[in-house]
């Protein structure tokens, strides 16, 4: 009795820490997620960032394309008017030879062919209009001389317009170019701070989802702790002689060696030997009987015995373990509550538990397994 009073204390306090444990998971999950969480926002203000980058620099290179249309332009004008400076040049000066040369031949002549010329008029008309012919020819050549000097002056001032103008698209050209080349350097180091931010949620993610995977390992743990205590709570109620105001009548049924362990199942959910998994992890050699029964249902010792074992086991739950002698031992497992404990003397048919679920279980059962000299034997041949 003091033994399973001190078992029962033992689970309580195991699952009063596995629930502390729980807790702290808890914690843990909500500071985790609340990182992830910012991580994301970063992540997300960070790419709206270097979308912004791209749409600017969308719109230099645009701006730059624009630029330099301008300069092509403008440098087409230039030569243009580069063509024509030099051909007003070459015009200027061939009419100013030509004007030399009609200066030289009047002034090497003399005056007197202009006598001559205007002598030979017939009449005062013609002479007049001599005279006059005599002076246009002099105030041509002047004339034509002014005009295209004019214009080559007209020329060099568009040349030195469009050159400047020139001039100030290629300072515009560079300085697109250096915002390119910055906004470049902005992109990269966006860019970088991206799969930095992607690093950190994806190792936050990570970790996030092995807390979860804990939190509900620990959970699963401390519910398991939790059934085998109360079932232990429930045992610690029992007499001296095992028996206890749950435990029934011994029942004795059957004609084989052994009584049936739960003659109030309901069917027989699992035989002996190989099967499907019916959970991750379970074998599919299956090493004893499984009898389908609502919790609470009897279960009756299969032949008189020593307990040698009646606590909870892991995967078995609140276990039952009866050594009949010679080699000869019976399990009893997924109980709901257990109304013997270790060292007791039962009898057959002797109600020592009820049918449960503790355990790894898919639902209320009790799995009876016959051990012989430590090698699972089908409990078909005892019963």
């Amino acid at each position: 009795m003091l033994l399973r009073r001190r078992i029962t204390s033992l689970l309580l306090v195991l699952a009063l820490g596995a629930g502390m444990a729980v807790q702290a998971h808890a914690s843990e999950i909500d500071e985790t997620q609340k990182q992830a969480e910012e991580l994301e926002k970063k992540k997300k203000d960070a790419e709206n960032e270097k979308n912004s980058l791209e749409k600017q620099l969308n719109e230099i290179v645009a701006e730059m394309d624009r630029t330099k249309e301008k300069i092509d332009t403008k440098e087409a004008e230039i030569s243009e008017k580069e063509d024509e400076l030099i051909q007003a040049k070459v015009d200027e000066n061939d009419q100013y030879e030509s004007m030399k040369k009609r200066i030289k031949y009047m002034y090497e002549n003399g005056n007197s062919q202009f006598i001559e010329i205007l002598c030979e008029s017939k009449s005062i008309g013609e002479f007049l209009n001599n005279a006059e012919y005599i002076s246009t020819i002099s105030e041509y050549d002047r004339n034509m001389l002014v005009q295209f000097q004019e214009i080559v002056k007209q020329v060099q001032e568009q040349e030195a317009t469009l050159k400047k103008e020139y001039e100030e698209l290629e300072v515009m050209q560079n300085e697109l170019i250096a915002k390119q080349d910055n906004l470049n350097e902005l992109m990269e180091s966006k860019q970088e701070e991206i799969e930095q931010i992607s690093d950190d949620l994806g190792a936050t993610q990570e970790k996030l989802q092995k807390l979860k995977e804990a939190a509900e390992a620990a959970k699963r743990k401390q519910e398991e702790m939790a059934r085998a205590a109360a079932a232990a709570a429930a045992a610690a109620k029992a007499g001296s002689g095992g028996s206890s105001a749950s435990a029934g009548a011994p029942v004795v049924s059957g004609n084989g060696t052994f009584t049936h362990p739960c003659p109030g199942m309901t069917y027989i959910s699992s035989e002996f030997g190989w099967r499907a998994q019916p959970l991750p992890g379970a074998s599919s050699n299956h090493k004893g009987m499984d009898f389908a029964a609502p919790t609470g249902t009897p279960i009756y010792a299969a032949a008189a015995g020593t307990v040698t074992s009646a606590s909870y086991s892991g995967n078995a739950g609140n276990l039952i373990v009866i050594n009949h002698g010679n080699g000869l031992q019976t399990y009893y497992m997924h109980c709901h509550a257990m109304y013997v404990s270790a060292g007791q003397t039962v009898s057959k048919g002797q109600n020592i538990g009820a049918v449960g679920t503790t355990g790894n279980s898919t639902g209320p059962h009790l799995h009876f397994q016959v051990m012989l000299n430590g090698t699972p034997t089908n409990p078909r041949n005892y019963l």
